[in-house]
């Protein structure tokens, strides 16, 4: 059983798979996706006020376009049949991956992400001006 599992995950070459098959067609889907929100990303940053967040989304482009472009070479290996690229064990590393990412991305971005609020004026005290002072030397 267990070798039938691996067998099934780490075979170089699984099957044809087509452009037209539902799984390519939703996975195509999927990258391309990726791919155009890491420009919309990209253009998001750029327009953000607060200096913390944008330096704390300032991988979320990248990653996006990254997990996109390597999800897109997967299908098209897989759907052209090149084998050792089409692996399925293949998929399941850029699922975990992609998953470790997200979580430590929203970990990191709960832990540092802070507003700065506009300082107060400080009151003047009208009874400052009669109590001592450091002498200057």
């Amino acid at each position: 059983m267990l070798q039938d599992f691996l067998t099934y995950l780490f075979w170089p070459n699984p099957g044809n798979a087509t452009y037209t098959s539902p799984k390519a067609v939703v996975l195509l889907i999927i990258c391309l996706t990726m791919i155009v929100t890491s420009f919309g990303l990209k253009y998001w940053r750029r327009r953000l006020q607060n200096p913390v967040t944008r330096k704390l989304t300032s991988s979320w482009p990248g990653s996006f376009l990254w997990f996109g472009i390597v999800g897109l070479l997967m299908v098209i290996s897989r759907a052209e049949g090149i084998s050792f690229l089409s692996m399925r064990v293949l998929w399941l590393i850029w699922l975990i991956v992609l998953l470790l990412v997200i979580v430590l991305q929203i970990k990191l971005f709960r832990m540092r992400h802070y507003e700065k609020l506009p300082a107060q004026k400080r009151e003047e005290d009208p009874r400052e001006k009669y109590l001592p002072r450091k002498k200057k030397h």
